[in-house]
């Protein structure tokens, strides 16, 4: 399926990280018209002023949700030209539903992917299970994940010995997990990465308050990793951090915002 055939430049943006709002500024001034698409209403308040034909809200609901959106695109203005998967490296069913969609669809498909950060001083562990076979007795450890996975966290940790506090973000869904697991509602706190005066200002007071031994997130790149890794480092704190996943086979991978610049104007 080739879409453009009346000279326009179409984008569909997935988009669950920070990076989103910048490549999706950069594709505009390029000259792209931008479909931006996110999971959650607070999701879109980076995106607010900017000029896009469109932003859709929600779970696409699988790999026949994702070909709906297509089609509907293709009969309303001819199509995007290019799907750009730019979700958190651990989305990795919405990336594989993608590539299954658009390559049955035949629509245009790369990925935007967090380079790696360079790691020196952590533990690298390939999942949550292989953290209860450590031995943890007595110590405070503090899970920095997402409420979807907490309550596995917080089994594999206490199974391992240790005593657990976790940091959600501040939306009902994330509250609603995070009561629903076996850790005390004293030993939880509700915030947004990165806030403060000085960026991880309440990630370093929550360490120092339960005198954290211990903290546990994903090699997921970006800043919030480099906060941490900054912090652990800093309150002689030891980073746990669970790898990130294989990138799936077959789609085109880029790493800067330039790089993806230059693959999609090779189409025009």
């Amino acid at each position: 399926m080739q879409s453009g055939s009346n000279g326009h430049k179409h984008i569909w943006l997935l988009s669950g990280t920070g990076e989103g709002p910048l490549l999706a500024t950069a594709f505009v001034e390029k000259g792209w018209r931008v479909t931006v698409s996110v999971v959650t209403p607070s999701a879109v308040v980076p995106y607010s002023g900017m000029p896009f034909t469109s932003i859709r809200i929600g779970s696409l609901q699988g790999p026949e949700g994702i070909k709906g959106v297509l089609k509907e695109a293709l009969e309303l203005h001819d199509g995007f030209d290019w799907v750009i998967d730019a979700t958190h490296p651990f989305a990795v069913e919405i990336s594989a539903n993608l590539y299954k969609a658009c390559n049955e669809f035949g629509q245009s498909l790369l990925r935007f992917e967090r380079p790696m950060e360079e790691v020196s001083g952590a533990y690298l562990i390939k999942d949550l299970q292989e953290l209860s076979k450590y031995f943890l007795e007595g110590r405070n450890v503090l899970i920095a994940l997402g409420a979807r996975h907490l309550c596995e966290a917080v089994c594999s940790a206490q199974d391992a010995g240790a005593k657990v506090f976790a940091r959600i973000l501040p939306n009902p869904e994330s509250l609603k997990q995070a009561l629903m697991c076996p850790i005390p509602e004293s030993g939880l706190a509700v915030l947004r990465p990165l806030q403060g005066e000085k960026k991880g200002d309440f990630e370093r007071a929550l360490c120092r308050r339960w005198s954290i031994s211990d903290v546990i997130c994903r090699e997921s790149g970006g800043l919030t990793q480099q906060l941490w890794q900054e912090i652990c480092h800093e309150e002689n704190i030891n980073l746990w951090l669970i790898t990130r996943p294989p990138l799936g086979r077959g789609v085109e991978v880029f790493h800067t915002f330039s790089s993806v610049l230059r693959r999609i104007s090779m189409s025009k």
